[in-house]
């Protein structure tokens, strides 16, 4: 147990490391958090600060949920054995879900962070790399109809555990128990945009709606 409980603090710890303050440092002390919908992630970095500095975020971000998942499980420490009873299936889902965990509730940052999606997709190029292609599939599918990015994050990744369960199971329990728990959260860290679609507030993207008004009136102008 020694073993995954401090390779899980040093996975919460990486997942402390934002994308956002340290890119807004790197650009003389931008915080997006202050901005927009202040969510210090790749949507909120892309409306404030454009394409390169919202590119950078995400990289970051989805190299932190990577390294929890792959590089910090197969860790040699000099003052932890290796656990012959802990599972590495599941010592590498748990150092994921602290990578997360640690991007929502940095510990750097006064717990104030991202939303995870980003850090999720980078664990799971990891543990199921195989999952990415639906994964984005229904997430672009979702956004082109609705224009909501935070409704095809959620939509996204409660379509995982889905497809996991029609495809996978029972062979693939611990996956689909990973992703069914982090589309739980995703869709608890969203309940600010569930909220602001109640209201009918929510920032839309009309331009890549593939139904939306605004592009048919703008079709009907040029023709």
């Amino acid at each position: 147990m020694l073993e995954l409980g401090v390779k899980f603090l040093i996975s919460y710890f990486i997942g402390s490391v934002m994308g956002a303050m340290v890119v807004g440092k790197l650009r003389g002390g931008v915080d997006i958090r202050t901005m927009g919908s202040g969510n210090a992630g790749g949507t909120n970095a892309l409306r404030t600060q454009g394409l390169v500095f919202a590119i950078a975020v995400v990289v970051i971000d989805i190299g932190k949920g990577i390294i929890g998942a792959g590089l910090v499980p197969e860790l040699e420490l000099p003052f932890v054995a290796r656990d012959p009873e802990i599972s590495r299936t599941w010592l590498a889902l748990c150092c994921s879900t602290a990578a997360i965990f640690g991007h929502v509730w940095p510990i750097y940052h006064r717990f104030r962070g991202g939303k995870g999606a980003a850090t999720f997709i980078g664990t799971l190029l990891v543990v199921a790399p195989t999952l990415i292609l639906p994964l984005l599939f229904v997430w672009s599918i979702v956004l082109i109809l609705s224009g909501f990015v935070g409704l095809a994050t959620m939509s996204a990744a409660v379509s995982l555990p889905l497809w996991i369960a029609l495809t996978r199971l029972p062979a693939d329990q611990p996956l689909f128990i990973y992703c069914a728990v982090i589309a739980g959260f995703i869709i608890y860290w969203h309940r600010s945009n569930l909220q602001r679609m109640r209201a009918g507030i929510e920032n839309r993207n009309n331009r890549v709606m593939l139904f939306s008004r605004q592009r048919s009136a703008s079709n009907d102008e040029q023709s």
